[in-house]
């Protein structure tokens, strides 16, 4: 049988990552990356499995020579890390399996670098793989001839992942979207129709990651509520699992904005736990939006039903594109307007950037508007050629709206407008539950939340990174205390702080020219 060794590699710099802001919430890394556990639990016994996400620990090179198969994953912001890897394993000879985002749509960049290609998902290749390796008759590219039954996944190898480490743990509970927004790889890896795990696997994930340390889970289907009958079950399982346990685990997730028409959904998310979702809005102008067909996002007033969303008791992210065909050089300006009447304290504005396999991918090349080598160019970071203005106008457009939104007074205006002036639900229909049937519970839980977000703003305050922050987040910090807001309030400002230090020193550097830009 065979030592098998799969490795994450590590990220640069990014939105997600919230590398600066990590040892202000003493973790290591945000949050592990499934694919390691998700192969190692289809491994079959007999097989010895070692994980390695370098975000965590340091690669040992002449370790891996003792391994037989040596795996790498990896997304599209991962890539030159994965090609210094895999230079490094020809080097020394090394047997080397890739799979993973990026490798599935863009199979020939580590051509000459890897032994075996997965493309897509590996629930049934991954096992045959192993079988013709063990018969000496392996093929050089796998790639399922049918979706993976999602009812049918064995449980991950979560035994195997050091949840502690980790800011947030996360699962999968489907795969594949309905939608068919033009820029997204997720419907040309998944596909459209959403295939869902059963509720009894969900819960037992919930579980196995909660017994190992886990405290907020990331639920980081590309779609939550892609079927949404079979979303409200998950959310009714999970519901019960909370009320026997005491609500010990706050989730997230990302959802479409049709979310808020749905009074039902957002009353099970809310009852589940669920405190944050994630939303693809991309742009606040109808042109975009056609452009893009993302046509869900255009069925009403888009504030409106983020401002639903957030009267429920969720907080809502934003993720925002500018490069559209019909963007113009106002459209930074609307893009600002359009989050500060929102009250989205979080967006992740990037410019557009076409993957390959996509839809957007085969327009533009057709017309082409690709530049494939300005994506990997650190002062351009996009392979999109803009039709209304010029790339150079794209980026510093970009990079100013991103110096705006980060900026901390901009930044804790939207935290002030949404939290302490608008009086955001947060998580009270757990505490409401919390308060009826369990007092004790609900006292135990104000009294760490409270130590939880002193303990923070201890380490924010005494950070000299946040130097030049601290008057505006002390002044914010007043407000919140004069409004007599719960515990849990304080805790959100105090991650909103952190989340601050490092969207701000990232914002900082870049605009300045002291690192490469990163539109991730």
């Amino acid at each position: 049988m065979a030592r098998i060794c799969l490795i994450n590699p590590r990220f640069p710099t990014s939105f997600w990552g919230l590398n600066h802001g990590l040892p202000l919430l003493g973790k290591k890394a945000n949050m592990p990356v499934l694919a390691l556990p998700v192969i190692a639990g289809l491994t079959p016994p007999g097989h010895d499995v070692v994980l390695i996400d370098e975000n965590i620990r340091e690669i040992d090179f002449d370790e891996l020579e003792k391994f037989d198969i040596v795996g790498i994953t990896g997304m599209t912001v991962q890539r030159d890390r994965m090609r210094e890897i895999l230079v490094e394993l020809r080097r020394r000879g090394i047997f080397v399996v890739i799979g993973g985002p990026w490798v599935s749509v863009a199979e020939d960049w580590f051509e000459d670098l890897v032994d075996v290609t997965f493309v897509g998902e590996a629930e049934d290749t991954w096992p045959k793989f192993l079988e013709d390796w063990k018969a000496g008759s392996y093929a050089k590219r796998y790639e399922q001839a049918e979706k993976t039954d999602m009812t049918k996944v064995p449980l991950p190898r979560y035994d195997l992942v050091p949840f502690r480490e980790y800011a947030m743990g996360c699962i999968q509970t489907s795969r594949g979207c309905p939608f068919q927004c033009e820029f997204c790889d997720i419907i040309v890896i998944f596909g459209r129709k959403p295939r869902i795990k059963t509720v009894a696997t969900v819960i037992a994930e919930v579980d196995a990651q909660y017994r190992l340390g886990a405290k907020v889970i990331f639920l980081v289907d590309d779609n939550f509520i892609g079927n949404k009958k079979a979303a409200k079950e998950i959310l009714r399982g999970i519901i019960a699992w909370q009320q026997e346990r005491g609500y010990p685990l706050a989730f997230f997730t990302e959802a479409s904005l049709d979310l808020a028409e749905d009074d039902e959904l957002l009353q099970l998310m809310a009852e589940a736990g669920l405190v944050a979702v994630f939303i693809g809005i991309e742009s606040p102008d109808e042109a975009a939006l056609k452009e893009t067909k993302k046509f869900q996002n255009m069925r009403g007033g888009i504030i409106e039903r983020v401002h639903k969303v957030q009267a429920a008791g969720m907080e809502v992210y934003a993720g925002m594109i500018v490069g559209f065909d019909s963007d113009e050089a106002d459209v930074f300006d609307r893009q600002y307007e359009f989050l500060e009447k929102a009250r989205i304290v979080g967006a992740m504005a990037g410019m557009l950037s076409a993957i390959p396999k996509t839809p957007l991918y085969a327009r533009l090349e057709a017309d082409g508007r690709l530049d494939n080598a300005a994506a990997d160019d650190p002062r351009i970071a996009t392979n999109v050629i803009p039709l209304k203005m010029s790339v150079e106008t794209l980026r510093d457009g970009w990079l100013d709206l991103m110096d705006r939104l980060y900026d901390a007074e901009h930044y804790f205006a939207r935290f002030d407008a949404l939290f302490t002036e608008g009086k955001l639900p947060l998580a009270s229909a757990k505490m409401n539950w919390l308060r009826r049937h369990r007092p004790f519970s609900y006292l135990k839980m104000q009294t760490l939340t409270i130590l939880a977000a002193v303990g923070m703003l201890v380490r924010i305050w005494t950070d000299p990174r946040t130097r030049p922050y601290r008057k505006v987040y002390a002044a914010s910090l007043r407000k919140l205390l004069l409004s007599g807001r719960p515990p849990r309030y304080l805790f959100q400002f105090a991650f909103k702080c952190i989340m601050h230090t490092h969207f701000a020193i990232m914002t900082r550097q870049m605009v300045r020219g002291e690192s490469r830009l990163v539109n991730t």
